[in-house]
């Protein structure tokens, strides 16, 4: 079953809570103090494309990768006004290829944990393949405590147009949380039923930054939040930046 297919066109009117403004600060910072110039931006996993456009407002050259074309849509339709456009393309992570090089890519709001981890390494690989020589890497993932902690909890999003309710359940074989997702939709004057499955993987920072690592990665950095504080066990997302060597 696919993920991010009917949620597409109700996901932003769902999420408005998340600190896109913050997150596009944080990266900022991060640029300046790896002392990277950055024009060009690969936002990997863009979903809706509501960072796309923020760094795009900002003055960067934006390309943007998602595996989903129903989540493509709307960023298209939410980017076609801008000056300069970004370039959206149907990718899945594992398949990044990208015309030419990056000075930066960034993957927001635990996109890397969808990624199984026969992939991840491939990921690390193609990123680096396509960031120019100093360029950095940007994601954060959810911890494997936030995940675990989430076993068997419901949870209900609901706007006038939309009903969803997702209940998740962690799965110690897969170390995974797997999340079933019910979305009610309006539709005139009945109400349709749609169903998703998403699946996040647990994984833990150390891990990660070996894998950074042996995908020619250097200088990782695991912050606990986005002021660059060593990570504590109360967080639940951890900020991580590393470094493609010149």
């Amino acid at each position: 079953m696919s993920s991010y297919t009917a949620l597409a066109r109700f996901y932003d009117s769902l999420t408005g809570d998340v600190p896109y403004a913050a997150m596009a600060d944080y990266y900022e910072r991060v640029f300046a103090r790896r002392g990277v110039p950055v024009k060009t931006v690969l936002d990997l996993a863009c979903g809706t494309g509501t960072m796309t456009r923020l760094l795009a407002e900002r003055g960067y050259d934006m390309i943007g990768a998602d595996a989903s074309g129903e989540m493509l849509s709307v960023a298209a339709e939410k980017t076609f006004d801008l000056p300069v456009r970004p370039l959206l393309l149907c990718q899945p992570m594992e398949r990044l290829d990208l015309y030419g090089t990056v000075d930066a890519v960034i993957c927001a709001l635990d996109g890397i944990n969808y990624a199984p981890p026969d992939k991840l390494p491939e990921i690390f690989r193609r990123v680096r393949l396509f960031l120019e020589p100093g360029g950095v890497f940007i994601f954060d993932i959810h911890t494997p405590s936030k995940l675990r902690g989430l076993d068997g909890e419901v949870f209900i999003d609901e706007t006038e147009d939309v009903f969803c309710v997702w209940r998740a359940e962690f799965d110690i074989e897969e170390n995974a949380c797997c999340y079933g997702m019910d979305i009610f939709a309006r539709d005139g004057r009945k109400w349709t039923r749609s169903r998703e499955e998403h699946t996040e993987y647990a994984y833990e920072s150390s891990m990660v930054e070996k894998l950074l690592l042996e995908a020619g990665f250097e200088q990782a950095e695991v912050c606990g939040d986005m002021t660059h504080a060593s990570p504590t066990e109360a967080d639940q997302r951890l900020f991580i930046s590393a470094v493609k060597p010149k």
